[in-house]
């Protein structure tokens, strides 16, 4: 198929869902990150990029999922980095596959109805159900002062550390 939006397909402990493509910057293995202490629970922590400090959010405790821990399902985990004037990154326990929707096959869902309000729409591939995740929803305002806040703080860090 070559018409429709551009998707990212991932797995979320379990639970598959859609980014669109042109949210979407790049795609890295899962790094060694650094988490301050008494980070909250959706903050897997900083990537180093370059000497930048990225924020890390774990979609599965943003999304209130159990994920099961084991050794080769963390093998597989992605990070998703994102577009957008601040740098943040998605973990995510699998990246699947781009993909292309045709407007008939997604539906539209009210703000606030699922995985924390993040969700934007449902869409059918093939004989599934995919949850198509909004970027600008995945964080309240609140809650992106709070990051930005604690990405200064992780920057400063770093610098401190630069030769």
């Amino acid at each position: 198929m070559t018409t429709g939006t551009a998707y990212l397909l991932v797995d979320v402990a379990g639970t598959e869902c859609a980014l669109p493509r042109r949210a979407v910057r790049e795609i890295l293995p899962l790094p060694r990150l650094w988490r301050p202490p008494g980070a909250p629970p959706t903050l897997a922590g900083f990537l180093n990029l370059a000497g930048a400090a990225v924020p890390v959010l774990d979609l599965a405790a943003l999304f209130g999922l159990d994920r099961p821990v084991t050794a080769r399902q963390a093998l597989y985990r992605h990070l998703v980095l994102l577009h957008g004037d601040s740098p943040l990154a998605l973990m995510v326990d699998r990246v699947a596959d781009f993909v292309r929707v045709a407007p008939d096959r997604v539906r539209p869902v009210a703000d606030g109805a699922t995985l924390n309000g993040c969700v934007a729409a449902e869409m059918r591939i093939g004989d599934r159900l995919v949850h198509g995740l909004s970027v600008d929803r995945i964080l309240l305002a609140e809650e992106r002062d709070r990051l930005a806040a604690q990405t200064r703080e992780a920057q400063a860090r770093l610098a401190e550390w630069a030769a």
